[in-house]
């Protein structure tokens, strides 16, 4: 039976520890689940990791991974991911809301030939104004953006494959865009409806300012997506559309200078007109640079610019046995 690693980021939740163990451990007996647990604390300041160590003692399904300080959620996740040693990786929020119940219903999901499974919380239990309502602003513009179409970015229960789950490399805030990073390496995606629920203890570590940081966030994935590989074609692009742009006013100007005799001294449209030049020009530039440094971390780290899904060889000898015996 495949390891199941069911990852959870904890910050300041002291009060959910207890309930939450009790959850993990009645899915994974009931459903006959062979799982491990691996809790990460993005350094809580409350007495979350004694709690743990107190209620996990005796449990060896239980990993905890003590990070120094608060690096943030998608910190604590990646090393979840590093420290996960199952076939198949669940991410869960370790404040209740997710309900591990769902975890054998996405599993089964999974095993139907998908690399990764996203919830929706499609009756989602949280503040309209300050939560539902950005989010559901936010889905729609990440779907249009990254072209992988989801109801739910936000949902942090997620289930992949270990090669999913070891293949993405996460920065920033970007653990929300784990389905279109996994989309990039080719994955194939499902989401499910999931049960939703409030929160009972502590406090929420999101508010409407994080909106912002989606969208710079947002941006970075979009390059990655698209031009992570070949850079020249986004600035170079961008570099041509100026210096197009610029040559034109220049060919127009010229035809006022030399036919029309009209001054062109002083004029605010030579001032643009130079501009847009020498910032098609800077983009080019931006962008052979940009080669020189995709290159130089791809060779360096002999890093691949693709990604396998499964190597099939069939029994060569056996082929050429049924080759000549057809011949014969």
């Amino acid at each position: 039976m495949n390891l199941v690693s069911i990852v959870i980021p904890l910050y300041n939740e002291r009060d959910n520890i207890a309930a939450l163990f009790e959850e993990l451990v009645l899915v994974a007996d009931g459903a006959n689940l062979n799982a491990e647990f691996v809790l990460v604390d993005d350094g809580s300041s409350d007495d979350t990791v004694s709690r743990v160590r107190e209620i996990a003692q005796g449990d060896e399904r239980f990993k905890l991974v003590e990070l120094r300080r608060n690096f943030g959620q998608t910190a604590a996740m990646q090393a979840g991911f590093d420290f996960a040693e199952g076939e198949i990786v669940v991410t869960l929020d370790g404040d209740l809301q997710n309900d591990p119940a769902e975890i054998p219903k996405m599993i089964k999901k999974l095993n139907e030939g998908y690399d990764l499974v996203a919830g929706w919380r499609r009756d989602r239990q949280d503040a309209f104004i300050s939560r539902k309502l950005p989010s559901m602003l936010a889905n729609r513009l990440i779907s249009k953006t990254t072209s992988v179409k989801l109801h739910d970015y936000g949902c942090t229960l997620k289930v992949m494959t270990r090669d999913i789950a070891k293949n993405i490399n996460l920065y920033g805030e970007m653990h929300r865009f784990i389905p279109a990073l996994a989309a990039e390496l080719g994955a194939n995606i499902a989401e499910v409806p999931v049960n939703h629920r409030p929160r009972i203890h502590g406090t929420s570590k999101y508010g409407i300012s994080r909106t912002f940081r989606v969208l710079l966030d947002l941006l970075t994935v979009k390059f990655f997506l698209g031009f992570s590989t070949r850079p020249l074609h986004m600035f170079g692009g961008l570099g041509m559309i100026c210096g197009g742009l610029g040559v034109g006013l220049l060919t127009y100007l010229a035809y006022e200078k030399l036919f029309l005799d009209l001054p062109l001294a002083g004029r605010p449209l030579l001032l643009l007109t130079t501009m847009l030049i020498l910032i098609g020009l800077q983009f080019v530039c931006f962008g052979l640079l940009a080669e020189i440094l995709v290159r130089t971390h791809f060779e360096s780290q002999n890093k691949k610019i693709y990604a396998v899904r499964n190597v099939f060889q069939g029994n060569r000898g056996s082929a050429a046995k049924k080759i000549r015996a057809n011949q014969g």
